[in-house]
């Protein structure tokens, strides 16, 4: 019996180290890069080997703010002083076709963007007034200020990166 479960957990034990070592040989042929436009953020030329057979999927999430415009009741325009978080987005997870390519995996094209919250109260905005409402809000712009790459296979992370609108992207501890 003792026997019987020294094998067991032998065989448990050298499972785990042969899927850290698969996990271990995903190679970045190519990192990829963020370009950031208005409230949209697109990667490409992300490239990966080493990957296998075991479908793996990339997914981006973008976060950012929107500005406003106060218009008061004479109609007159004045712009708020207080970006308002923006609702983030993700491209949701997309395949990297490792499964059909010998193992190598590609991102190329994905898109994903920022869109506009609930139309935030006066206040939130900072319009001026002393805390009134008699302001009229209105979206004036959204900009995309970061993102998260993901990258994951059979329910582990095996490769993330974040970017910042201006910066450098910077790995994380997946």
């Amino acid at each position: 019996m003792r026997k019987s479960l020294l094998l067991i957990v032998g065989a448990l034990l050298a499972l785990a180290v042969t899927s850290s070592v698969a996990l271990a040989a995903v190679n970045v042929k190519s990192e990829p890069r963020a370009s950031f436009s208005g409230a949209s953020v697109t990667l490409t030329n992300g490239n990966f080997s080493g990957l296998g057979s075991v479908p793996a999927s990339a997914t981006l999430t973008v976060t950012g703010s929107a500005t406003y415009t106060c218009t008061n009741q004479g109609g007159n325009a004045s712009p708020g002083q207080n970006p308002v978080p923006a609702q983030s987005g993700s491209s949701g997870p997309v395949d990297l076709g490792n499964a059909d390519h010998n193992g190598r995996g590609t991102i190329s094209g994905r898109t994903a963007s920022v869109t506009d919250p609930p139309t935030p109260t006066p206040q939130q905005v900072g319009c001026g007034g002393g805390g009134s409402n008699n302001w009229t809000v209105t979206l004036n712009t959204l900009t995309a200020t970061a993102a998260h790459l993901e990258v994951t296979q059979g329910g582990s992370v095996i490769f993330c990166r974040n970017y910042t609108l201006g910066g450098s992207p910077t790995g994380t501890a997946c």
